[in-house]
């Protein structure tokens, strides 16, 4: 299986190389890069305005459907209750005729209404599809390797991957299926902490807290080595539970207040704050300065809390990897887009001819750092195997390519410090 990323909060972003000389130190390629995310603004703003006309059409619609058919309710309630009298008073047989043709021609006036304001409609939703298809491009090929999947391997890292996921949401059956179809194989060891996860998520959600309590003491000490207060959050979101039941669950509330006892130290106020809204409890807290602890975002927040430490335990990223590729790659793609427009426009076509890196940096953001890997701060280049990070004896670090370059006439002084030394003084250092 394809190992999960473990996020590090404290990692380094990973800058990749930038571009050579046709985007440094020109204004010519910034400005045609800025027009191109001008121009993309423009086109998302395009698509917008045509998808709020839609939207608007969408509702006035249903707004119009709704009193028209309620007014015609309302004529055909009035001409039954005349039928319904017609045998007991002398009604004029010609105008009750009369009446009844008259709400025949508004329902099919007002069908045919409703049916030509919903082609109306059909035509707006085809204004959306044309305006996308005229200001995006479908075509992504360009800047994607043909290769990429051309391996058995691959396509099994794949497979296995988007199993995973599937797993993940607990879509278990889609998953077998896949797993038959593209011949992959998952052993139960594998999917049995994927089922378990799934079936604590939804009981949670159906405000059942009983898998998750159980799971929570069973793990306890992991869970404490972790530093994690699932289990306080569990018991406490039980015990205000208890106090939602009114002043017929004031005992039991009091019994289950020793659950907290380990907590003690940890939690203090927080126990304190619990014990507290007891007094009110005649009254109701939901009057009471103690109400705040009725919030109903309490359960989203507790499914959250039990999804991230329990991926801790398992090993497992909070996001499944073909989540976090995707978004990913949905932020990647329109720059990646634009410069290669550039690349094309400005002739340079040898610029991106490295298989794992990029010409410009792309900025995915803080919930896209997973580990740490050095950058040449001199070259602005990641380091690998064949030029790997070199400590100075000053303590300063660089790439050794970045030595060469700065090494004159056997010497090196330090871009940091003004520290002269030897070049073969510098060691290589692992991360």
């Amino acid at each position: 299986m394809i190992p999960y990323p473990v996020q590090d909060t404290s990692a380094v972003h990973p800058p990749t190389r930038k571009g050579p000389s046709c985007f440094q130190g020109t204004s010519g390629g910034g400005v045609l890069l800025l027009q191109q995310q001008v121009l993309a603004m423009e086109q998302c703003a395009c698509v917008e305005r045509e998808l709020e006309k839609v939207l608007h059409r969408f509702v006035t619609y249903g707004h119009q459907s709704e009193e028209r058919l309620d007014e015609l309710l309302r004529n055909v309630c009035e001409l039954r209750s005349q039928l319904v009298t017609f045998g007991v008073q002398d009604t004029d047989l010609s105008v009750l005729s009369q009446t009844m043709a008259q709400c025949c021609k508004e329902i099919k006036e007002t069908v045919q209404m409703l049916a030509s304001r919903h082609k109306d409609i059909h035509g707006s939703v085809s204004k959306v599809g044309k305006a996308i298809d005229r200001n995006f491009d479908a075509e992504v090929s360009a800047v994607v390797a043909e290769t990429v999947w051309d391996s058995s391997e691959k396509q099994r890292n794949l497979s296995e991957t988007i199993v995973e996921h599937l797993y993940r949401q607990g879509m278990l059956s889609v998953a077998e299926d896949l797993c038959q179809e593209s011949g992959v194989v998952i052993d139960m060891s594998m999917k049995q902490p994927f089922l378990e996860l799934n079936r604590i998520l939804e009981a949670l959600r159906m405000q059942d807290l009983r898998p998750a309590l159980e799971w929570a003491v069973t793990n306890r000490q992991r869970l404490l080595d972790l530093n994690s207060s699932l289990e306080f959050k569990l018991h406490r979101l039980y015990f205000i539970s208890l106090l939602n039941g009114g002043v017929e669950n004031q005992l039991e509330a009091l019994h289950y207040a020793r659950h907290f006892q380990p907590f003690a130290a940890q939690h203090q106020r927080d126990i304190q704050v619990l014990m507290g809204s007891l007094v009110y409890l005649r009254n109701g807290i939901e009057n009471s300065p103690y109400r705040s602890l009725l919030e109903t975002n309490q359960w989203a927040e507790i499914c959250n809390i039990f999804t991230r430490d329990a991926c801790a335990l398992l090993g497992l990223s909070v996001e499944s990897p073909l989540s976090v590729s995707f978004a990913s790659g949905c932020m990647a793609l329109p720059v990646l887009m634009n410069i290669k427009q550039v690349i094309e426009q400005r002739q340079c076509s040898g610029v991106w001819t490295h298989k794992d890196e990029l010409p410009i940096e792309i900025d995915l953001g803080k919930k896209c750092w997973y580990h740490s890997v050095f950058a040449c701060p001199i070259l602005r280049q990641q380091t690998s195997e064949s030029n790997p990070p070199m400590k100075l004896i000053c303590g300063h670090v660089i790439s050794r390519d970045a030595l060469n370059k700065l090494t004159n006439a056997g010497k090196l002084k330090c871009p940091y410090c003004p520290m002269e030394q030897n070049p073969s003084d510098a060691k290589q250092i692992y991360f």
